[in-house]
């Protein structure tokens, strides 16, 4: 069978596309063999894909496939670009999907269970249902979802400050390229939201890490990092910060203010979390700028659905007139669905309970994924915050973070590192662990007791 098998496919070779064999009964004669063996040989030629038998016709030569080209030389790209280079590989990390069977104690988006899909189907539903729906909305954002944002941000914001965005991260985009040009430095809190970190390296920025506590941004390193750097603008998130979930407090708000004032800069006040708080939020930092200092950054996006990329920047002055440029010789404007679909959310009787909810059910959370800590591993310090999605856990010294999640992920537990979080050198080792993202407080709980599995090996536990 194999030299008959040989000797077809030299033949067959010879033979164009399409052009039929001698039949079984020639080819029997010919080579002087079996029917079978005609048949078994012609199979072979058949899987490896030189010939096609179709039945009552015949046996063809198969089409050749044409050879793959050689891959093209790509090297010149690597001078045309220069040294510049985009590093996504933090922001890859909270958005790749954690593998089947692994418990998320990492990432910035509620469990679907604390997400309210039916009430955004239904938004979305009759949002795409008004004739106009897929008309351009205003440059600007629909009137009456600025109007909203205006009234939840309060103070005396008016719907004309108001801007909407494709989401927290391009509003954020949008905000830096307006204020700061490449090589320009940017003070952020430490730690701060690895998002911001690569906006700011992407578009050749360089923060400036000024540390915190447990009461957020020490407004004395605040003055003095401004002091040395000649900076123009601070981003902080001073509410419920990612990932330290620390709450700036009343008295350094007001510090904070009177340092950039001092310094003549801006104010970026990242607003990520407001809707996720356990105890009443303080209100926002922009309520307390009389002169147009602070820019502030609404999203929806962590109380509703990852995909809802609908956000609000707040600006006052020339500088909004710059964010609205950036944005429209960028983006044009945020899909009109999207922002009638969160219109329609916002306005309904069923999202005041929604926050209801949410915010039940992270209190619960939190103290189910605190308990747990404190019996699994008491060696490790969490804090206790007074909303967000997350706990910010100070391990023993000598335990490397990045070490003890690389080995977390193989027993089944996805956590973040706290070296991502800090612009420079952390000052000790830290976890990020979210409550939100689990599906339970008993997946919280067995997520702890398979990480206090991986303490071992890693070195001194106190």
């Amino acid at each position: 069978m194999v030299s008959l098998a040989d000797r077809l496919r030299t033949e067959v070779g010879r033979l164009r596309p399409g052009e039929r064999l001698p039949s079984s009964r020639a080819l029997v004669e010919r080579h002087r063999v079996s029917p079978v063996t005609v048949t078994r040989a012609l199979g072979v030629l058949a899987t490896e894909g030189l010939v096609v038998t179709r039945p009552g016709s015949g046996t063809f030569a198969a089409e050749r496939p044409v050879p793959a080209p050689e891959p093209a030389d790509l090297s010149w790209q690597a001078v045309a670009l220069g040294d510049r280079a985009v590093d996504a590989s933090g922001v890859s990390w909270l958005l790749t999907p954690p593998p089947d069977g692994t418990i998320a104690l990492s990432g910035g988006y509620l469990h679907p269970s604390l997400q309210p899909l039916r009430a955004l189907s239904a938004a979305g539903g009759r949002a795409v249902r008004r004739p106009d729906a897929w008309d351009s909305p205003p440059v600007s954002g629909l009137d009456g979802l600025r109007a909203w944002f205006a009234r939840s941000i309060g103070g005396d914001v008016t719907p004309a400050d108001v801007l909407i965005t494709s989401g927290g991260q391009q509003a954020l985009t949008s905000t830096l390229r307006a204020l700061l040009p490449p090589g320009a430095p940017l003070l952020v809190e430490s730690p701060t939201y690895l998002g911001v970190l690569a906006i700011a390296r992407a578009g050749g920025l360089h923060p400036v890490p000024v540390p915190a506590d447990a009461d957020g941004v020490r407004p004395d390193l605040l003055a003095e990092a401004f002091a040395m750097t000649g900076a123009r603008a601070f981003y902080c998130q001073p509410t419920y910060n990612n990932p330290s979930g620390a709450l700036l407090s009343p008295e350094r708000r007001a510090q904070v203010l009177a340092v950039a004032r001092a310094a003549g800069a801006f104010v970026i006040e990242d607003d990520f979390a407001r809707h996720l708080a356990i105890d009443p939020p303080p209100t926002p930092m922009i309520n307390q700028d009389a002169d147009g200092r602070v820019i502030h950054v609404a999203s929806l996006t962590k109380a509703t659905g990852p995909s809802l990329r609908v956000a609000a920047v707040v600006a006052r002055g020339p500088v909004a007139a710059r964010i609205r440029a950036i944005q429209v010789v960028e983006g044009f404007f945020p899909a009109r669905p999207l922002q009638e679909t969160l219109l329609e959310l916002v306005s309904s009787p069923g999202w005041p309970r929604h926050l209801r909810d949410v915010r039940t059910a992270l209190k619960s959370r939190r103290d189910a994924l605190g308990a747990a800590l404190a019996r699994d591993l008491p060696q490790v310090r969490a804090n206790r915050p007074a909303g967000g999605p997350h706990l910010w856990a100070r391990l023993p010294d000598g335990v490397s973070d990045r070490l003890l999640a690389e080995a977390a992920l193989r027993a089944g537990v996805l956590v973040s590192p706290g070296s991502m979080f800090f612009p420079a050198e952390p000052p000790a080792p830290y976890l990020r662990l979210s409550y939100g993202t689990a599906a339970s407080e008993a997946e919280l709980a067995e997520g702890v007791r398979r990480l206090s599995h991986c303490f071992r090996g890693l070195g001194p536990l106190a």
